[in-house]
């Protein structure tokens, strides 16, 4: 089972990090099919890469729904040899 969650968590990733501009939970959802709306909102909240952005309105409706975005980790990011190369 935890081979088919961590799946579930990369393709997650995998969409968000190719959507520049992030994606609602609907919009993932709508992508990956096999994913409920419980299991999305928890993958999300459990991804520490994985950030809300902003809010829009639902059209017709009161709610809002968020967007969320992934961070995306720099291929090299040098530690600083002395502590005053970082204050």
């Amino acid at each position: 089972m935890a081979g088919k969650k961590g799946s579930r968590i990369r393709a997650v990733r995998e969409l968000l990090r190719s959507a520049p501009d992030g994606m609602t939970p609907q919009e993932l959802m709508e992508k990956l099919p096999k994913i409920e709306q419980a299991h999305m909102s928890r993958i999300l909240r459990g991804m520490p890469d994985a950030y809300i952005d902003r809010w829009v309105n639902v059209q017709g409706g009161r709610w809002h729904r968020a967007v969320w975005c992934v961070v995306i980790p720099p291929e090299d990011c040098p530690r600083p040899f002395k502590k005053d190369e970082y204050l």
